[in-house]
């Protein structure tokens, strides 16, 4: 009984919270201003392999999504600085999404790697601050990439000497095997 009555006055707790956030305008949902995007990821012939969906709330975003037809193992996921996805090697998505003077590990468009199951498949999500929709959304636009390697995120243990200019560049990460132009 005392489960249930600490449960029925949570709520209570809750939905009164709740309530005063909304009547005070800091409940952004309500207001309708949760902001999305999406990115269909395309294989280097036009295949569609999957997709992203990007939420935007209260300054964060929440990227998720789900890919399957990819090699098994972890692969670089990164925000690309131009939204053009022309295969086959999708280089017209330009370098990753970033300040000017900022190398991996540091760019904005960094995100954690995409591990695929053995059976070619995986789904992500997680929540960022290094930017915002209307950032991926300039003059230009911005993709998505799934690169054909894992990710070292210029992590070079000081005893193989400093890192060249492919890990500062990308993280070694490799091909770029998906894209999707963020929209």
């Amino acid at each position: 009984m005392r489960t249930l009555r600490a449960t029925i006055v949570l709520g209570v707790v809750l939905c009164t919270v709740a309530a005063g956030v909304a009547m005070a305008g800091g409940d952004d949902r309500r207001k309708g201003k949760t902001k999305k995007a999406t990115a269909a990821l395309v294989d280097g012939n036009g295949k569609k392999l999957g997709y992203v969906t990007l939420s935007q709330f209260r300054g964060k975003v929440t990227v998720a999504g789900r890919v399957k037809g990819i090699a098994p193992g972890f692969h670089g996921f990164h925000v690309h600085a131009v939204g053009k996805c022309e295969g086959p090697a999708f280089t017209t998505a330009g370098g990753h999404f970033s300040a000017p003077g900022q190398t991996h590990r540091s760019h904005a468009g960094d995100l954690p790697p995409l591990l695929v199951n053995a059976d070619g498949s995986a789904s992500a999500a997680f929540e960022t601050d290094r930017f915002v929709l209307a950032q991926l959304r300039d003059a230009d636009g911005s993709a998505l990439i799934v690169h054909a390697g894992p990710d070292n995120f210029a992590n070079i243990p000081p005893r193989y000497g400093t890192a060249d200019a492919d890990t500062l560049a990308t993280g070694d990460s490799g091909a770029r095997t998906a894209c999707g132009v963020v929209k």
